[in-house]
């Protein structure tokens, strides 16, 4: 499998998820059919296949990266989203979190993104939108792996400062990171490997993610696996439904059927299985059907390009 196939499935991954937790978003567990594939409906009444917040706000971050890493033209895209529905399926902005919403009002009054998040906050916000970071970063995992970290740590503080979901991003960013460059999957999750050791040692990551680091999704189960649009119960559930995922769909389907935020819960499992079994191993059928796919090609060629 080639460096472009995981990269393209880290971003097909992200919207597929995203596309089918959409129709029983907000739903509790057991209250609907179990979702197979992509269905219309949900809140926001979408055609089987359209996408939410999380696939238009990983575009926004998309096209700004394929541009240099400024957090001010990452604000300034999301805000474009916001106001004018750039990046949505439908033109128009819906299912915006409440977080996200509280930094863009805050940018868009003092044009700071560096202190426009919320710092109390814990939503999965900064989580759901993240592969773009790795996508183009994923090299710095060689020899620059920290960096990568607080560049995953900034793209978050535009919206979510919070530290569970700065460090949140810190986590997701480098295993999808390791596993775009090809690392072993056990390797890439295990706790006392060089991805995730060195932030076990950081004497600040919150207790929270720490233990989900550690492994609690190994062990828990529904429902004390949940999930929600909590950031750190949305990355134990994602790394719970991937860890042991023989393919995409496995992963991806097993966590949309926990329900609550479930288009936000496929989105993140997506990125991690779509990183791991690559665009090829995500099933054709899915790809086919996902709503103004060019929209999604048009920001991933230049994002795929080398970069500084």
């Amino acid at each position: 499998m080639s460096l472009i196939d995981r990269k393209r499935g880290a971003l097909y991954g992200l919207a597929v998820g995203d596309a089918m937790g959409a129709c029983v978003e907000f739903r509790s567990p057991g209250t609907f059919e179990p979702v197979t594939g992509f269905r219309a409906g949900g809140p926001f009444n979408l055609k089987a296949g359209e996408w939410t917040d999380d696939t238009s706000m990983a575009l926004a971050l998309a096209d700004s990266l394929a541009t240099g890493w400024n957090p001010h033209d990452q604000a300034t895209r999301y805000v474009s989203w916001w106001k004018e529905g750039a990046y949505s399926v439908n033109g128009t902005c819906f299912d915006i979190g409440g977080t996200t919403l509280s930094g863009l009002i805050a940018f868009t009054k003092t044009g700071d993104a560096g202190n426009s998040g919320s710092r109390i906050g814990q939503g999965n916000g900064s989580i759901m939108r993240l592969s773009p970071v790795s996508i183009r970063y994923s090299h710095l995992m060689r020899d620059q792996a920290a960096r990568l970290g607080e560049l995953a740590d900034e793209s978050s503080a535009v919206t979510h400062a919070a530290p569970e979901c700065r460090h949140g991003a810190r986590v997701l960013a480098l295993l999808l990171a390791g596993l775009i460059e090809g690392m072993p999957r056990e390797a890439v999750l295990d706790p006392s490997g060089p991805i995730l050791k060195p932030l076990l040692n950081d004497g600040e990551i919150p207790a929270s993610i720490a233990r989900v680091v550690r492994g609690s999704y190994r062990e828990n189960q529904p429902p004390e696996i949940r999930g929600t649009g909590h950031v750190v119960k949305t990355l134990e559930a994602a790394l719970w439904a991937f860890h042991d995922a023989p393919d995409y769909s496995t992963a991806v389907i097993k966590v949309v059927n926990l329900g609550e935020d479930s288009d936000s819960t496929g989105a993140v499992t997506g990125q991690l299985a779509g990183a791991f079994f690559g665009e090829s191993g995500i099933p054709r059928e899915w790809i086919s059907g996902l709503a103004r796919k060019e929209m999604i090609e048009k920001v991933l060629t230049p994002l795929l390009a080398p970069a500084d």
